[in-house]
């Protein structure tokens, strides 16, 4: 119910209201917030597809220079947060940035006026840093395929294109929608990217409608639009799979490589450096040389007071979430009825950005009709306990990152053979010391992966942690989104550092568990 009520608050937003607000949208932005957003997922949507797909066909199906090392090096951009690779490539490639300096220095004025500032630009940053997504899922489906399919194929005529066309693709559909739909959200959910280019969005104009015009009211309208978006991607997610069934092997099976030219084989290894390059490589030594140049202005007390704030929230925030998932993938596994397990994975496909409006709203309700009527009768001055504390940040980061934490633990709990706790019982332990003794040890590794992963995903949340933090409670991500407000990239480079190591962890969980 507490993933639910956000939800429904936004939905019943449309009870009051807001009049000259949208008389105002309709004639200056409405418009261009529809297209901007469409057309932002439909590249987004695209690119990640073809980058996604074609590097996991690469490192599967073909034999090329360096193939076993980007097989998890390909990875690696995950650990770039949207926003950073934003303000990275704007400070890059930019009019003032260094690239077209030095062409203009040296061509001429005419070879350094490009625009990067548009909706290609933006789109292939989301692409650079999203298409992880598609591409573990569409490796893992690749490899799960028997080598027979593709050899039978390659018997009855087909060439190498056409037996991935016809046979290898259409069995992994599923993980490749699953992977694509991923990234749409997450590109839906992106607040501090599409600030950083000036690309008007929904999540923009939510944050417009809250600080600008301070109507929440109006912003909680505009973020329902938001969440019709997400609820049509899911249905299209889900809509795609029609009554069809997908067989293929349960574990890795592919064997075979395809032989490739000399020139092919080297052209592959062209597209995989050059991806990873501009996805990883170029963002992180950018990073390190602004870093190092603005290292001495950089760490002052400021800095390791952001470090403390965002470690104590991520903290919390992770403890919260893991106890709860815990909870929730004991009663499942009790009850054997996943109808509240489903309904709390709904939180990971909320923006940030509406989910914040949609808790704000919730915790400004409980405050005025309960806590301040409260205070009154007991003759203390009406404050409000909930909104602007950290209890509603919190609230923001366990519904939005439940999910993140019930996958590993329910991975874990279903390797626990219900035998063993039977015996455990039958030897008289009781309900506590079947969990201390049983539980707690073997799902050791899943709980640890799912503190890490929320910990990480927590202090990478730059939408939600901007609209309800409490006064004087800043994280890294929201230093950042202030320094590239005002086109600051050097004094970013330090904060956004922190959070792409932060960011390798789950990373290299991701690439042990694919190891295997």
């Amino acid at each position: 119910m507490a993933v639910m009520a956000p939800i429904l608050v936004v939905v019943l937003s449309w009870s009051s209201s807001q009049t000259e607000v949208w008389q105002h949208l309709i004639a200056t932005q409405l418009g261009s917030l529809l297209f901007n957003t469409l057309l932002l997922l439909a590249g987004v949507g695209l690119l990640v597809s073809i980058l996604g797909i074609g590097l996991a066909w690469f490192t599967v199906m073909c034999e090329f220079p360096g193939r076993a090392w980007f097989e998890w090096l390909l990875m690696l951009p995950m650990a770039v947060p949207a926003y950073v690779m934003a303000f990275v490539i704007l400070g890059v490639f930019d009019f003032g940035g260094p690239l077209q300096s030095f062409l203009r220095l040296q061509f001429g004025q005419q070879y350094g006026s490009m625009d990067v500032r548009n909706a290609a630009t933006v789109i292939v940053v989301f692409a650079l840093v999203l298409y992880p997504y598609v591409y573990m899922l569409a490796r893992s489906a690749f490899l799960s395929q028997s080598s027979d399919t593709t050899e039978a194929a390659r018997v009855l005529g087909c060439n190498p294109w056409q037996a991935f066309y016809r046979v290898a693709l259409p069995m992994a559909r599923p993980a490749i929608v699953a992977g694509v739909s991923l990234a749409m959200m997450e590109t839906l959910a992106d607040f501090g990217t599409v600030a950083v280019f000036n690309y008007d969005t929904f999540t923009t104009a939510i944050y417009k409608a809250w600080f600008g015009f301070f109507n929440i009211q109006a912003a909680a309208q505009l973020a329902s639009i938001l969440l019709l978006f997400v609820a049509l991607t899911l249905f299209a997610e889900r809509r795609s799979r029609g009554g069809r069934r997908f067989v293929q092997g349960s574990r890795l099976q592919h064997r075979y490589r395809f032989p490739v030219a000399p020139v092919k084989a080297w052209a592959m290894t062209v597209a995989c450096s050059s991806v990873l390059a501009v996805a990883f490589v170029l963002p992180v030594l950018q990073l390190m040389l602004w870093a190092i140049d603005e290292g001495a202005v950089q760490l002052n007390t400021r800095f390791f007071e952001l470090v403390q704030h965002t470690v104590i929230l991520a903290g919390l925030a992770a403890l919260i979430t893991v106890f709860l998932a815990l909870v929730l993938a004991f009663n499942r596994r009790q009850v054997k009825r996943g109808g509240f397990f489903n309904m709390a994975q709904l939180g990971y496909a909320l923006p940030g950005s509406v989910l914040a409006v949609g808790i704000m709203l919730s915790f400004t309700f409980i405050d005025n009709q309960v806590f301040i009527p409260l205070q009154r009768v007991l003759g203390m001055s009406p404050v409000p306990i909930l909104v602007g504390s950290i209890a509603t940040l919190l609230a923001a980061y366990w519904i939005r990152f439940l999910a993140v934490a019930t996958g590993p633990l329910e991975s874990s709990l279903e390797r626990i053979r219900p035998s063993l706790p039977e015996a455990a019982r039958t030897l008289g332990a009781n309900g506590g010391e079947l969990v201390r003794r049983i539980y707690l040890p073997m799902l050791r590794p899943g709980l640890l992966t799912a503190m890490v992963l929320v910990f990480v995903d927590v202090m990478k949340e730059m939408p939600a942690t901007l609209l309800l933090r409490p006064y004087g409670w800043d994280t890294l991500a929201v230093r950042i989104y202030e320094m590239t407000a005002e086109g600051q990239w050097q004094l970013a480079a330090l904060p956004a550092l922190a959070l792409v190591a932060a960011g390798l962890i789950p990373v290299i969980i991701s690439i042990r568990r694919s190891s295997h």
